[in-house]
């Protein structure tokens, strides 16, 4: 797996990581503000459904806040992604991001680094959490 994603395998289905993912972000001070449901679009769609595909958009204001003040640029990382799946081949539910701290060193601005990495630990904790 790419050093850009970071991903867990867990015994829950789709919906219930999604919950719990989404549970624990809270305390994380993370909402999600949006649950984009890959399946329910492509029936809309006419489309065959893919096996369970969900992309929540998360994000947490204060840190938000910092990173725009620091560089406008930063907000083509915003919101943050966390995927939740049903793997097509084993079958298996994982749930994974894009590593906030790897994104943003493709801006080469180090006054994010920090941030960036404070974030990629708090949603490792609360995906780490929510596979269990």
């Amino acid at each position: 797996m790419s050093e850009l994603m970071y991903q867990v395998s867990t015994q829950k289905s789709v919906d219930e990581a999604v919950d719990a993912v989404g549970q624990l972000l809270k305390k994380y001070q993370f909402g999600v503000l949006w649950d984009l449901d890959i399946n329910e679009k492509l029936t809309e769609k006419g489309l065959d459904p893919e096996p369970a595909f969900r992309i929540l958009e998360v994000c947490s204001a204060p840190r938000a806040k910092k990173a725009l003040s620091t560089n406008q640029i930063a907000g083509y990382f915003l919101p943050c992604k966390v995927l939740v799946y049903q793997d097509r081949q084993s079958g298996k539910t994982h749930i994974g991001y894009a590593k906030p701290d790897e994104l943003i060193e493709l801006l080469g601005d180090d006054r994010l680094n920090e941030l960036a990495v404070e974030v990629n630990q708090l949603l490792k904790q609360a995906v780490d959490e929510a596979a269990q």
